[in-house]
């Protein structure tokens, strides 16, 4: 983990702008292709939700911005960040978290995320670890190819952990696309960061 200093003047006066907002947060919905994704997936038989949560994991990981994160007022950026995403449980009809620390080999965040989530479907958690923001939060809506998305959050301006949402996905003629939601904090993450962000996601999952 680094501190990051702003040291152009306009850059300095956009962190400030944003960060002394009351809902400092902005939301950027898409349609993502994942033709190749859903081919690698039947191919070797993997599970849908764990995997699409390290294409999106490595997608963040990928760019500074959604690395960074505002403590009061100064901002650090870790070396690596982690997807906290919602599994089904067998105890009621809402979500539990479940928390798998990411990591660059593939095999072993999945072979990790199975057992966390087995224990989570019987053991569900809404509790994260409040003196982390290394999270990437995410969900998925898996019944609706949305197009819009509101997010349940505090809105505290510091609260700078993105939260990353995907859709039922669709065809759209010989391609298979779904629907990617983006919640960031203005101050750290800008229009052009989301934008590289969902070009990422695309260059892994097409």
């Amino acid at each position: 983990m680094k501190i990051i200093e702003f040291t152009n003047p306009h850059r300095k006066k956009h962190f400030e702008f944003f960060n002394s907002m009351n809902h400092p947060h902005f939301n950027l919905c898409g349609n993502v292709e994942i033709t190749g994704f859903i081919d690698k997936i039947k191919s070797k038989n993997l599970s849908f939700t764990p995997t699409m949560a390290w294409f999106l994991s490595k997608a963040a990981n990928n760019i500074p911005e959604f690395r960074q994160r505002i403590r009061k007022n100064k901002v650090v950026e870790h070396e690596a960040v982690h997807p906290s995403f919602s599994v089904e449980t067998e105890v009621a009809d809402v979500f539990s978290f479940c928390e798998v620390k990411y990591s660059e080999e593939q095999s072993d965040f999945l072979a990790r995320a199975k057992k966390t989530m087995a224990v989570m479907r019987k053991n569900p958690s809404m509790e994260d670890d409040h003196n982390r923001d290394d999270y990437l939060f995410m969900s998925s809506i898996p019944w609706i190819s949305f197009t819009s998305m509101q997010h349940a959050m505090s809105h505290h301006p510091s609260d700078s952990i993105p939260r990353i949402v995907w859709g039922k996905h669709f065809l759209d003629g010989d391609k298979i696309m779904m629907p990617l939601s983006v919640q960031v904090h203005h101050a750290v993450v800008d229009g052009r960061h989301v934008g590289k962000y969902f070009q990422k996601v695309n260059e892994l999952c097409s």
